[in-house]
């Protein structure tokens, strides 16, 4: 029998063709200036608080009672006589002051209970008990108690700051715990990593997301309760936060002194969640592509 035949393959002839390379000011100019700019977010919150500031003007022309609805305008006066005083600057001083005290003093505990609670069997039940028992708990209810225990000073505002960061934040962290995959627990188990150890480097980077959720929600509490505390709580050794300066000009009917410390309360927020924890998030959840935005 003859040798099958083989057929080779054709040889195709091969082309290069070199190309210029594309300008990225060409293929910006693809997309309209204004389309352009409003893919930023900054523009489009900009834009956003802007027509907030322009419907609260309205609304108070309309309404036309200082008293009762200050314009934008008053009110923006009022902040700026505050900061050129320091009146303001130094309530605000204050506020995060005591605020920095308790929010620092409720992660501590809250990763205590949740590092014990993942280590062992009577730490769960530790924690889960105490959340269900405290967690549904206003913080603001225990400013009497604190009063009581810890006196007219600024351990009692601590107190109940704690109070309103530590079983959010356990709790969240908890979950985030619960969640990491079981692959990640068993390679921490074969490197011989046990208790602190196998949460510090196994359990909180896999937790991270919802760590940093759980620090962002404890840190909304904390700064509502401590403004509610001072409403309530008022100026200690002769120095007040934010929430005093509030209701202090309330009493005294200046109403756009009143919005001004409401406006520093807003803006304070804003600050944290736009520069401190985007940052947070940008160095730690995103970096390492633990986030899909």
């Amino acid at each position: 029998m003859s040798a099958p035949l083989t057929l080779d393959p054709p040889i195709r002839q091969e082309f290069q063709y070199d190309l210029p390379p594309a300008e990225k000011a060409q293929l910006a100019r693809k997309l309209p200036l204004a389309q352009r700019l409003w893919q930023h977010d900054w523009l489009r919150k900009a834009v956003l608080l802007a027509l907030l500031a322009l419907v609260w003007e309205l609304a108070a022309r309309w309404t036309d009672n200082d008293l009762l609805l200050p314009t934008f305008v008053q009110t923006a006066r009022a902040f700026a006589e505050g900061i050129v005083s320091g009146e303001l600057l130094e309530k605000i001083e204050v506020s995060l002051t005591v605020l920095a005290q308790g929010y620092l003093a409720g992660i501590a505990l809250a990763f205590v209970l949740t590092a014990l609670a993942v280590s062992t069997r009577i730490g769960r039940d530790i924690l889960e008990t105490l959340v269900a028992m405290f967690n549904p708990l206003p913080a603001i209810a225990l400013l009497p108690l604190a009063m009581l225990w810890l006196g007219l000073g600024q351990a009692s505002l601590v107190f109940v700051i704690v109070h309103a960061v530590l079983w959010p934040l356990a709790l969240g962290t908890y979950a985030g715990f619960q969640a990491v995959p079981p692959t990640l627990r068993m390679a921490g188990r074969n490197y011989g990593l046990k208790g602190l150890p196998f949460v510090a480097q196994i359990l909180v980077p896999a937790a991270l997301p919802a760590i940093v959720s759980g620090l962002k929600i404890g840190w909304a509490f904390a700064w509502r309760t401590l403004i509610a505390a001072e409403l309530v709580f008022g100026a200690s050794s002769g120095r007040g936060g934010l929430g005093w300066y509030i209701f202090q000009n309330r009493n005294e009917l200046y109403t756009d002194k009143v919005f001004a410390g409401l406006a520093a309360v807003i803006l304070i927020g804003l600050a944290v969640e736009h520069v401190v924890f985007a940052a947070l998030e940008r160095t730690t959840v995103k970096r390492w592509g633990m986030s899909a935005t």
